[in-house]
């Protein structure tokens, strides 16, 4: 990376101010203390003791540190080198500070963020992947017009998986498909014939199906065997459809196959037919679960790229200088096993704050939402919860206008009501919901549909 080289040629200190600390924006506190040009004056939580507790993470003590009720006050604080805590956001927007880090992970909140920073002469990184999903492409075009910043963050799967496809593809490689692995890895016990997790364990029938010298074939049972425990979660269809949308990347269905694989078989397996693999497309974007034994290295948290070239000499080298390749030496793996949260998107600010640059895309449309779909009876005056809900089933379904009866983005049910009973296999529509009055996430969804759909 060149980045170090790029900075010291601009002497100056990127100013940041973080709203919602949660264990991301802890870790960018954090490691902010011991960045050069970085420098995290004011946090923002509506809970003053967790964004005490981030100081306090950082090394600052409660001297250093005061808690403000004014745009004014906070300034005044600044000044003086305190670090600055306050309880509303849009105090915020007015004070000296050229990046806005949106890290509250709730989708309406992220919206009013994220406007408000732009129409405040703000670069936004946008940490909240709910917002990012629902309306990201509409807040980096105003970013755009304001002559501001807009991006993805480093160290979320999203992020980093976006910077490994353009990487890629500057090299004049085709991804054939790019995508994350799911948190947790799943370990396979050869001595038991089970696969152990952190919750409990399961037996295998017949050991063949995780040892196959051909695991495209045995892709099905695999998930049978699994059941849920190999499933995709709503969060992860989230940042899946979000670097989807950045990088046209697309799914090859809707529910995204999340094979159970080794990282050896990756290669193998999300692969188009042609190459042994189960893709009936190239460009795709999905998921995998992964299998390992206690003494292999997993890629839990990770991102990854399979990728072709058409050179012969050029897939030589691919295939014969560090990557995994497939049998047939048409495609190889490349990984990055581990994703670093708030301890990786200090590039991200000072890319924002010095080059006026995004480390995300700089193309960014609305071609996929995550709409969700009922497993089982929902009553109306049920309130829908988030991403983790275990009652919905999330898929990537290509973006359509907010209308009455189509599949409403899912994360712009979270906090509402319905208004009507779902059936188990339908999908939440908007009229099914009860929007909150002025909900600035429809506000702006609405305009995102009118420039783009």
């Amino acid at each position: 990376m060149i980045y170090h080289q790029l900075f010291a040629q601009i002497d100056r200190t990127v100013r940041v101010g973080v709203i919602g600390t949660g264990h991301y924006a802890t870790a960018l506190v954090t490691q902010s203390r011991v960045v050069d040009q970085l420098h995290v004056p004011v946090v923002c939580d509506t809970n003053p003791d967790a964004a005490q507790n981030a100081y306090h993470h950082a090394g600052l003590d409660t001297d250093k540190t005061i808690i403000c009720d004014t745009t004014q006050q906070a300034a005044q604080a600044i000044e003086q080198g305190k670090h600055v805590i306050l309880t509303d956001a849009m105090q915020m927007m007015d004070l000296p500070l050229d990046v806005i880090v949106e890290s509250t992970g709730v989708p309406s909140a992220g919206a009013k963020h994220g406007i408000e920073a732009i129409r405040h002469g703000k670069h936004v990184a946008m940490v909240s992947k709910e917002t990012d999903v629902t309306v990201g492409p509409i807040l980096k075009h105003l970013a755009d017009k304001a002559g501001r910043v807009y991006t993805a963050v480093d160290g979320d799967q999203h992020g980093l998986l976006m910077g490994l496809v353009q990487w890629a593809r500057s090299l004049g490689l085709e991804v054939l498909c790019g995508g994350k692995s799911l948190d947790s890895d799943r370990v396979y016990d050869p001595q038991t014939n089970a696969i152990v997790w952190s919750k409990g364990k399961i037996q295998i029938p017949d050991e063949q199906i995780f040892s196959a010298q051909n695991p495209s074939a045995h892709i099905a049972q695999r998930r049978q065997i699994m059941g849920e425990l190999g499933a995709i979660a709503g969060y992860d269809v989230t940042e899946l459809t979000i670097a989807a949308n950045a990088t046209g990347l697309i799914p090859d269905i809707d529910t995204l196959h999340t094979p159970v694989v080794r990282t050896v078989e990756i290669p193998e397996v999300l692969a188009p037919r042609e190459d042994g693999g189960i893709l009936s497309h190239r460009g795709v974007i999905d998921c995998v679960s992964c299998l390992r034994q206690a003494n292999e290295p997993g890629l839990g948290g990770g991102v990854f790229i399979v990728i072709a070239c058409e050179n012969a000499y050029s897939r030589h080298i691919l295939t014969t200088k560090g990557l995994i390749p497939n049998k047939k030496g048409t495609t190889a793996l490349i990984y990055r096993p581990y994703h670093l949260c708030g301890v990786e998107t200090p590039i991200t600010t000072l890319v924002a704050g010095l080059l006026n640059l995004p480390t995300g895309t700089t193309d960014y449309r609305p071609s996929f939402d995550v709409v969700g779909r009922a497993k089982e009876p929902l009553k109306a005056g049920d309130q829908i919860g988030n991403d983790h809900s275990k009652n919905i089933e999330y898929l990537m379904r290509p973006a359509l206008p907010v209308a009455p009866d189509n599949p409403l983005p899912f994360h712009m049910a979270n906090g509402n009501t319905l208004s009507q009973d779902i059936p188990a296999g339908a999908f939440i529509t908007a009229s099914a919901i009860q929007p909150k009055d002025n909900d600035p996430l429809w506000t702006i969804r609405k305009e995102q549909d009118a420039h783009f759909l």
